[in-house]
């Protein structure tokens, strides 16, 4: 297809899903430079491996591509024209989401329990790079929640049409690759110790 061709409307749709995937690229980039400084200071002395992986980061995974299919269906709502369902699939969307950040929260309090911070006397390296790991995934969350606040306020606004969902996409492009960089990030913090 040539890229130069269609409406002007249809070009501005284009550049604004270019531009979604220069950020997610740029997104996985700053995510692959901490899990490399991870993997390469595993070679340190000081490298332990005794904290429990956090339970609430295994249910935290569920929660997570549970909101990813219920994302995915509201574009197939729209496309249906049942905004019903839709507004009931975006609402499931930020309650998984809010419980996602809940979990990672939670998170947190059972690696702090086992006694591992993120500096301190306390700390050791891999705790801080998981709690710097999981908190920057958290910021990209907080962010899709942001978006998908919007989508939904878009979408009670009647933004979204069968053939008008350019935003909706956006913002599930978005949501869907946070989702999937949890998953990548929770297996390794799982099976790299």
């Amino acid at each position: 297809m040539d890229l130069t061709q269609g409406t002007l409307q249809e070009k501005i749709d284009r550049s604004k899903k270019t531009m979604m995937w220069f950020a997610m690229i740029s997104m996985a980039m700053v995510f692959a430079g901490l899990t490399s400084a991870y993997v390469v200071s595993k070679s340190r002395k000081d490298w332990e491996t005794d904290l429990v992986f956090p339970n609430a980061f295994i249910y935290s995974i569920i929660v997570i591509i549970a909101s990813s299919i219920t994302f995915h269906f509201v574009k197939k709502a729209i496309e249906k024209n049942n905004r019903s369902l839709a507004t009931a699939m975006l609402l499931s969307t930020l309650i998984l989401g809010s419980i996602f950040v809940f979990l990672q929260f939670e998170g947190f309090s059972d690696m702090i329990k086992q006694g591992y911070h993120f500096t301190g006397p306390t700390s050791n390296i891999v705790s801080t790079f998981m709690f710097i790991i999981v908190v920057t995934h958290l910021a990209h969350i907080v962010g899709g929640i942001i978006v998908l606040l919007i989508v939904i306020y878009n979408h009670f606004k009647q933004k979204y049409k069968i053939g008008k969902t350019l935003g909706l996409e956006l913002g599930a492009m978005y949501w869907h690759f946070v989702d999937f960089l949890w998953v990548y990030l929770f297996l390794f913090l799982y099976f790299v110790q």
